[in-house]
């Protein structure tokens, strides 16, 4: 893996042996289409989540061996506390059971646990085991992984306008030296690069109030295959569309081929 252009690398599959003359290093992924995949299999709701379980292990694999720096993952979000009651309750199991489990695993690989999102609305046994894992992980590290639970674009933004207020009510920032900097900053992400891609599988094409001022500039991937099916493969096809694309952050296509 050797250094690119600003917020992307250039890297060789040490699996496969694939080269990709760009790699981003943040994507983040909306993973759509389980309870679809549990449907078309004839099978409850949550055998669709479980199914999704291997596919996020899968991707998240794929990352360390491409060089991509952090993935986050769309767990749940702040209106999936609306969907049926015995669907949440089984959520929130499969979580809890995911966190217990998994953190051995991540420390192996080298893999970093952030989660962002509302966590007070999560049981406070969930909320011990979110900071336990965290902590764990925190240290010696070559991927993050962030996952997006009890979360919100919206809400995000919000909390952080909500900081920037406290600190101009308190003296400590002037409302006219407020900059698009001061909301990355105080957003969940702000110590995280912003996303380059943005991966959102089962042929929806919307974002559903996903890192909505992170994703400015991201370029967009859209699958149609079911989230439980998204294979490194299909990870792979969306790392190469990815770096057939030229971004231009506001420039034309001349000023960025002259380098400007």
């Amino acid at each position: 893996m050797t250094e690119a252009s600003a917020g992307e690398t250039v890297s060789i599959d040490t699996v496969s042996g694939t080269s990709l003359p760009v790699v981003p290093r943040h994507v983040a992924i909306i993973m759509d289409g389980n309870n679809r995949w549990a449907k078309k299999h004839g099978k409850g709701r949550l055998a669709g989540h479980r199914a999704g379980v291997d596919a996020v292990r899968k991707v998240i694999e794929a990352c360390g061996d491409y060089g991509v720096e952090v993935l986050t993952l769309f767990a749940f979000s702040s209106e999936n506390w609306n969907r049926p009651q015995d669907e949440v309750r089984g959520l929130m199991d499969l979580f809890l059971h995911a966190l217990k489990r998994e953190v051995k695993r991540l420390q192996r690989h080298k893999i970093r646990l952030k989660v962002i999102g509302d966590i007070s609305q999560f049981s406070p046994v969930i909320q011990k085991y979110i900071h336990q894992a965290e902590e764990q992980t925190a240290h010696d590290y070559k991927v993050t992984l962030v996952i997006a639970a009890s979360y919100g674009g919206q809400w995000d933004i919000t909390e952080a306008t909500r900081k920037l207020a406290h600190q101009v009510q308190d003296g400590s920032l002037n409302a006219a030296d407020i900059t698009p900097e001061h909301i990355q900053n105080n957003l969940t992400t702000g110590d995280l690069p912003p996303p380059d891609l943005l991966i959102r599988t089962s042929g929806e094409h919307r974002i559903s109030n996903f890192l909505l001022w992170q994703c400015a500039y991201s370029e967009f991937y859209f699958a149609d295959v079911l989230w439980p099916d998204f294979s490194r493969e299909e990870f792979l096809k969306a790392l190469r569309e990815f770096a057939g694309r030229q971004r231009r952050f506001g420039l034309t296509s001349e000023q960025c081929e002259a380098g400007t």
